[in-house]
């Protein structure tokens, strides 16, 4: 899918320097996310996730003020889009050691995707068991850094159209995620979804779904889980930032039948949607930069 715009260090360009570490070593991070009728749906987890993932990779942190201004244009001109944010270490001289460099800053709009954000699909997701495997690493466990091998591994085990996920697991055997997604499921009436302190990414619409939890008052955990916790299970969810959380109708050979705690917390999330879309276009007016397209 092609963008329909992308800034580079606030500047309209679609190029980046060959001496960038983000291109030469993935030294950097992103996020992705939602605009809705204007809205960047929860920027502030969002820019929150950027700020926590800069500090543990020692990054220069990001400048909020000028990042949220730049994300305001674009959501105003394109008011529903993907929109994703990269940032990386920058320009310096060949090596890993880097003294000193110019941060690079990224923001790309796409259009919408293929599937509704956040309600009851038609299609619901047919998952498999991806034969990559994640590799443990404490320092990195969390943050969604530019290094996506082993999803981009796990993603190309199976063609478009034969199944909509791939779940990945850690070198011990513990179910981490999804390629592009978090997992929860329902065991027992016990919500739980993998704990991320080995590896995986901490996924924004993973934080909105244990936000919902806690207000809803379910039993909800974090813990270590293995496949067959996943194939006895009630219930199955897959989420992300831009589909919201999508039932899981069969991993593998596995069928699930129920799908009641999800089809409740996508009530909830539609409402936290609309809310934020409401607040947003109620307290805030803004004009686009003068030198992005109208």
């Amino acid at each position: 899918m092609e963008p329909l715009i992308s800034l580079v260090n606030g500047q309209q360009c679609e190029q980046i320097s060959i001496q960038d570490r983000g291109f030469n070593y993935g030294d950097g991070i992103f996020t992705t996310l939602k605009v809705k009728q204007g809205c960047p749906l929860f920027l502030s987890s969002h820019l929150e996730r950027l700020s926590r993932d800069s500090s543990r990779l020692a990054l220069p942190s990001p400048d909020v003020k000028l990042l949220t201004a730049e994300i305001k244009d674009l959501a105003q001109i394109y008011s529903d889009c993907v929109l994703k944010i990269v940032l990386t270490r920058g320009v310096a001289p060949r090596g890993y050691f880097c003294s000193d460099s110019v941060p690079t800053r990224a923001l790309i709009v796409y259009p919408e995707g293929e599937l509704p954000f956040s309600k009851t699909l038609v299609r619901y997701a047919v998952l498999r068991v991806c034969k990559t495997t994640l590799s443990n690493n404490l320092q990195l466990a969390g943050v969604k850094h530019l290094n996506r091998l082993e999803q981009v591994l796990g993603r190309n085990e199976w063609r478009s159209g034969e199944f909509d996920e791939g779940v990945m697991l850690d070198q011990n055997g513990y179910v981490i995620e999804g390629t592009m997604s978090n997992i929860f499921c329902v065991r027992s009436g016990v919500l739980t979804t993998p704990l991320i302190s080995q590896c995986g990414i901490l996924g924004v619409m993973r934080g909105q779904v244990i936000s919902i939890a806690n207000t809803l008052k379910l039993p909800m955990v974090e813990s270590q889980i293995r496949l067959e916790d996943l194939l006895w299970a009630e219930e199955l969810f897959i989420t992300n930032s831009l589909v919201g959380i999508w039932p899981v109708k069969q991993l593998g050979e596995k069928k699930y039948g129920s799908y009641t705690l999800a089809e409740e917390c996508i009530k909830q999330l539609d409402q936290m949607v609309l809310n934020e879309v409401r607040l947003w276009n109620n307290n805030a007016v803004y004009s686009p930069a003068p030198d992005l397209p109208g």
